[in-house]
């Protein structure tokens, strides 16, 4: 299990990258499962979620501006289970 300076990190790192990169893609998971993902374009961020993902967290309808790590925070309560946005290597 990471220690939580390596989880805060990492999602300092994820946030750096949504703020300086104009395309990227990000893989939603919680319980160590993936539930969907976030695409950042040029014309505008797409939030999508896979099959099987958590009512909670499809009804989700707030803001989705490129702010990976308040995101990620917005669904962990939803969900009210920790929430993690990973940015794929392009």
């Amino acid at each position: 299990m990471p220690s939580l300076a390596t989880d805060l990190l990492a999602r300092v790192a994820s946030f750096l990258a949504a703020s300086c990169a104009e395309t990227g893609v990000w893989v939603i998971s919680t319980r160590g499962r993936s539930v969907g993902s976030l695409l950042a374009a040029e014309d505008g961020w797409r939030l999508s979620w896979f099959a099987g993902a958590d009512p909670r967290l499809v009804g989700y309808a707030g803001t989705v501006d490129g702010d990976v790590e308040a995101l990620a925070q917005a669904l962990t309560l939803r969900l009210g289970a920790p929430v993690r946005l990973d940015l794929l290597p392009s």
